[in-house]
């Protein structure tokens, strides 16, 4: 396994996620999302395997930018922005190869062996 963690320093979920991976003695790459953001080839890789861009954005955050989101109907819009403002994307993003997840989904991870 590859496994690749997008999160932010300050996530409890990205914490369980990094804590999920050490105890199973699984190999993790730590990627700080607000510090190195995705390359465009990684955010595209993870908008396929997650189903879309809606899945990818942290709806329950409070930024203004968030509200601005809910009012976009151009996907390609809303991909851009996020692209652009990490701290838009819910974490930790987890990715496997071409897989990926967003959020502590640990009932998936089990099945990446």
């Amino acid at each position: 396994m590859n496994i690749q963690i997008f999160g932010k320093s300050k996530c409890f979920d990205t914490k369980k996620a990094e804590r999920y991976f050490k105890e199973r003695r699984i190999k993790v790459q730590q990627i700080d999302l607000l510090r190195y953001g995705m390359s465009g080839g990684e955010f595209d890789s993870v908008l396929r395997a997650v189903g879309g861009i809606d899945n990818l954005i942290d709806w329950d955050g409070s930024s203004p930018e968030v509200e601005l989101l809910r009012h976009l109907a151009v996907q390609r819009q809303k991909e851009d922005k996020v692209y652009e403002q990490p701290k838009l994307m819910k974490t930790p993003i987890v990715r496997n190869g071409k897989l990926a997840t967003v959020g502590y989904r640990p009932e998936i991870w089990d099945t990446w062996k």
